[in-house]
């Protein structure tokens, strides 16, 4: 039926289904999808009657049935691109992929992991034509999106649920607007929240944050916030400070505020269980906590030790919550930081509570509900929690909260960033198109943490990072603990000169930020769109995510390790595109374009937003189209309260126009820059107004007046424009080459061989596996992809998880972090199979040898032997060494660790299915007990399944090890010495299989 709009059509499977299906936790008013949009009916998003018969959906779902699940399939047109799904890793297109809504702590993922921290269960596609189409699987349930078929969209989840569509619209711009009279348009952030966020894990004590602002102030470097990291509380009792590093919060506070700064601290969900502790009492009295299914309070691990959760889904508890975040923010808090709160549990399988917890919700959210039904929306809940308590601490100060866990219609409440992301390319790579899907799914305030979060950056990491980062919405630096710091100015002068020109960039463009803020708050239209905005039906602008758009501004970045000269030029839409700068060209950092027919405001550097003072001079960048024509605006208030609600705001609009100096020639001719039209109560500042007129490529002619009154520029003629481009060109040129194009240092810096080193892992990618491998660090197997099915089996790090081999029984022995020689190295491409060969000296005249092997007879399988063979044991030990055990451990990632299951049959008959418990758990299995040869690892709601098959007279016993979102199937060989002769020795293989994909 349609609802809410014309274009807008909501499907059920049955009028059973309809009537079954489950309150709407997304819409901004969740009564709206249940009400008939008809002829006749007032459009709330527009001032008119729509009178004209509503015309059928262009595409119809079709519902089925299968073991419990609700699946709908929708077939579009041939050549459909797919983007959305919210926050996912990897490309910028999500065509070929699969995920699933279920919200989970994910540090370290990669561009393979299919659940991050957020739920989107949106999908948003381009129709060959250029059309934009966008389906919502309206459901809090964990859900799966299957995009791997062409041009269809598969969506499973638990019934009943209804499938809302979105059009087709004429332009992705009108899909995004009717998503926002959907679930709603973020709230006007905070000015000071658009500029720069320092942030550690963590700066303490006190004296140690101030220092950190000093140094910002001091080497002026611009910054608006300072961020407090769990380590300031108490014990890590939320809603408590420590009495010796941060006894005085206030005083912190007026420290920041007197220096310009803002500060946000860090609340998570879980509250110690601890008598005499304000939260926890308070929350006992009055009944606050998530129960388990047998009706008490659930407790949890969590930093402070044992935790219980609040139930977000009641309006008492919400309304509890917002009473303590009341009280905090009274110590001169000025933004809450929810982290944690997928929510995320320590010392558990699921990673995530029970999902046979109670919640009792409100009857509007769903009632008494299992955990699995809320798990979703539980972050949510806690950022809309957060905010009500700031806006109860200070009605007339916008709230800023940003969450880690949210669901779509999140973006009501708080901005996000894209988690506990790794420093290295890869993961700066995919923060440009991670934050664009986010865009596209409805929350346009989100950003990476610069630099990466876990590991050591590099400077040229750090350098790059920095002036792509900035210019994204939300943009705040952060590292954790163990790592080396990371300010602007940690990797030395070059580098901080680098991160000092890109803040500039940002707080130049603030008064843009701002306005586009403005956009997304009153249309829904995201700050960061990617290029086929542009010119939808251009199908080369489909893939590209190392560009993007702020409005009509175009972002062009590098972000791998080659510098610019390596780089192909960048693809720009079709029509007017001229590059320009602010004088601070460098090799590190992006290129900025503007469209022709546009107009984008700038102002002055300043070092925090609450620097300028009235008056200050506003610049209009300016680039005409073919008709000699641009247009813009620029939106200005408080910064900081609702006064604009009332109308006190200046929204401006201003045009330019080419007045032709003859009749019948465009050579010369003036340029008339003035107001077009205004909005708002406020009367407009008397301030001069600069204009930077583009004529080509880093080719530009300058005027100023007065704001409010017209600004004339002479144009010059088209031999005196090619003369500014000459010029500019060759001053573009000397300013990079006296700036040179940074050197990283990292494999000379013993400090920096973290994630972000140099090192690249060797990868072997044949039929359909990809391995990468580390011979530097173990030896390690970091990552194990079964392409078809888009399944990392081993998901690791550089120096810690997947793939492993020890020396001896016990955990960390010789064998896991010595460096390895490639002793073999075949790329039989003609053959079709893959091959490494590694050795490690694991002492006393020892190596550890391993060959892995992609096999051309069995494209989804790795073959794997390994050795610990006798180098040069000593005569004095008879030939033989010391003890040694072959021990095979791997870390296998699972996507859904509580619908896994190993099944195996062991050397005695007996079949054994084996499943996991919330704890973790280990079950050895020796003698008649071991599998015969073969067990499997098998995802009940996916299917995919990974069959590991060995030597049994190799092998003494096996290892099952349930872990946090991850399973080990060890294998052991007999403990014994070697000599020359007698090796011990494992040789084993794993197959990947997808029961839905056709090898």
């Amino acid at each position: 039926m349609p609802i809410l709009e014309a274009g807008v059509y909501r499907f059920d499977a049955s009028e059973t289904a309809r009537t079954e299906a489950a309150p709407c936790l997304s819409f901004v008013n969740p009564k709206l999808r249940e009400v008939t949009f008809s002829c006749g009916t007032a459009n709330s998003h527009s001032n008119y009657f729509l009178t004209t018969k509503l015309e059928d959906p262009t595409f119809v779902p079709q519902f089925l049935s299968e073991n419990g699940q609700q699946i709908v399939l929708l077939k579009l047109p041939s050549g459909t691109s797919f983007y959305g799904t919210g926050e996912v890793g990897g490309s910028l297109e999500r065509t070929g992929k699969r995920i699933f809504t279920w919200n989970t702590d994910a540090w370290g993922y990669n561009q393979n992991t299919t659940s991050l921290y957020q739920a989107h269960p949106w999908v948003f596609a381009v129709l060959p034509n250029g059309e934009a189409f966008g389906v919502l699987a309206d459901t809090s349930c964990r859900c799966e999106v299957d995009l791997r078929i062409d041009s269809t969209i598969k969506i499973v989840a638990s019934p009943s649920f209804p499938v809302i569509t979105f059009g087709p619209f004429h332009s992705p711009e009108a899909l995004l607007t009717a998503l926002g009279h959907a679930i709603g348009t973020i709230q006007m952030p905070p000015k000071w929240a658009l500029g720069y966020h320092q942030c550690r894990w963590s700066y303490e004590p006190a004296a140690r944050v101030a220092d950190i602002a000093e140094n910002f102030r001091e080497k002026k470097v611009p910054c608006d916030v300072i961020w407090m990291d769990i380590d300031y509380m108490n014990e890590f009792r939320c809603f408590t400070s420590h009495p010796e590093t941060f006894g005085d919060m206030k005083a912190l506070s007026k420290t920041l505020h007197d220096g310009g700064f803002k500060g946000v601290w860090m609340l998570d969900p879980g509250i110690k269980c601890e008598e005499g502790y304000e939260a926890y009492d308070t929350g006992s009295e009055k009944d606050v906590w998530v129960q388990t299914a047998g009706g008490k309070h659930y407790v949890g691990e969590c930093w402070p030790g044992r935790v219980v959760f609040p139930d977000f889904t009641q309006s008492k508890v919400r309304t509890w919550w917002a009473e303590l975040v009341k009280k905090f923010v009274s110590n001169g808090i000025d933004g809450i930081w929810n982290d944690m709160n997928e929510p995320a549990v320590f010392k558990t399988v699921s990673k995530t509570m029970p999902e046979s917890n109670i919640h009792r919700g409100d009857e509007d959210l769903g009632g008494h509900q299992s955990h699995s039904y809320y798990h979703n929306v539980y972050g949510m809940l806690q950022a809309r929690s957060t905010f009500e308590g700031m806006l109860l601490a200070n009605p007339e100060r916008r709230p800023f909260v940003l969450t880690r866990a949210g669901f779509l219609g999140s973006h009501r409440y708080a901005a996000t960033w894209t988690g506990d992301n790794l420093a290295n390319w890869e993961h700066l790579n995919m923060s440009i198109p991670m934050a664009i899907n986010l865009s596209l799914s409805g929350q346009p305030f989100s950003g990476p943490d610069i630099g990466g979060f876990a590991g050591d950056s590099t400077p040229k990491l750090f350098a790059r990072w920095m002036g792509i980062g900035t210019m994204m919405p939300f943009a705040r630096g952060h590292s954790e603990k163990g790592t080396i710091d990371q300010e602007p100015w940690s990797f030395g002068p070059e580098v901080e000169e680098i991160c000092r020109r890109a803040l500039y960039r940002r707080y130049r463009l603030l008064p843009h930020f701002y306005t586009l803020f403005h956009r997304a708050h009153t249309i829904g239209l995201p700050v960061m769109t990617p290029l086929f905005f542009a010119d939808p039906k251009d199908p080369k602008l489909r893939k590209i995510d190392d560009s993007f758009l702020l409005g009509p501004l175009l972002v062009s970045t590098c972000p791998t390790p080659k510098g610019q000269a390596q780089m192909k030029a960048p693809v720009l839409p079709t029509g007017i595109w001229h590059r320009f700068s602010f004088k601070d060209d460098h090799p590190e950092l992006p290129l900025l374009y503007l469209k022709g027919g546009s107009i984008v405001p700038m102002g002055p550097v300043v070092h925090y937003v609450g620097e300028k003072t009235a008056g200050e001079p506003l610049t209009l960048i300016v680039a005409l189209d073919h008709h000699g024509k641009a247009k813009g605006d620029v939106y200005e208030d408080d910064e900081e309260g609702f006064s604009y609600q009332n109308g006190e705001f200046l929204h401006t609009h201003y045009e330019a126009e080419l007045i032709p100096a003859h009749c019948g020639t465009k050579e010369g001719g003036e340029i008339i820059v003035r107001v077009a039209s205004t909005e708002g109560n406020w009367k407009r500042p008397n301030r001069p107004l600069f204009v930077r007129l583009l004529v080509g490529d880093v080719a530009e002619v300058e005027g100023k007046g007065v704001d409010g009154e017209e600004v004339r520029i002479r144009l010059p003629t088209a031999s005196e424009i090619l003369e500014l481009i000459k010029s500019g060109c060759k001053q573009e040129i000397s300013n990079l080459e006296m700036a040179g194009e940074l050197k990283d240092k990292g494999e000379e810096h013993e400090l920096l061989k973290g994630t972000g080193a140099v090192k690249v892992p060797i990868e072997l990618d044949q039929g359909n596996i990809l391995l990468k491998i580390v011979p530097w660090i173990g030896g390690r197997i970091m990552s194990m992809i079964h392409k078809p099915s888009g399944c990392e089996w081993i998901e690791g790090r550089l120096e810690s998880s997947g793939y492993e081999e020890y020396s001896g029984t016990e955990l960390q022995s010789a064998g896991c972090a010595e460096e390895y020689t490639v002793v073999k190295r075949e790329m039989a491409q003609v053959e079709g199979q893959d091959l490494l060969g590694l050795e490690g000296d694991i002492s006393g005249g020892l190596a550890l040898c391993r060959e892995i092997l992609l096999p051309k007879s069995s494209p989804n399988t790795v073959q794997i032997s390994s050795r610990i063979v006798a180098k040069s044991v000593g005569a004095g030990s008879g030939g033989f060494s010391r003890l040694v055990c072959l021990r095979i451990h791997p870390v296998f990632k699972l996507a859904h660790p509580m619908g896994t299951m190993i099944k195996y049959t062991a050397l005695d008959g007996t079949f054994h299915e084996i499943s996991p418990n919330m704890d973790f758990q280990e079950t050895w299995l020796h003698g008649s007990e071991r599998p015969n040869g073969e067990w499997r690892l098998e995802d009940t709601e996916t299917g995919l399944s990974l069959i590991n098959r060995f030597q049994v007279n190799e092998v003494e016993a096996c290892l099952i090890h349930w872990g946090p979102g991850s399973c080990n199937l060890e294998l052991f060989s007999p403990e014994r010495p070697v000599s020359k002769d007698t090796p011990l020795e494992i040789s084993h293989e794993y197959e990947m299989v997808d029961p839905h994909v056709y090898y």
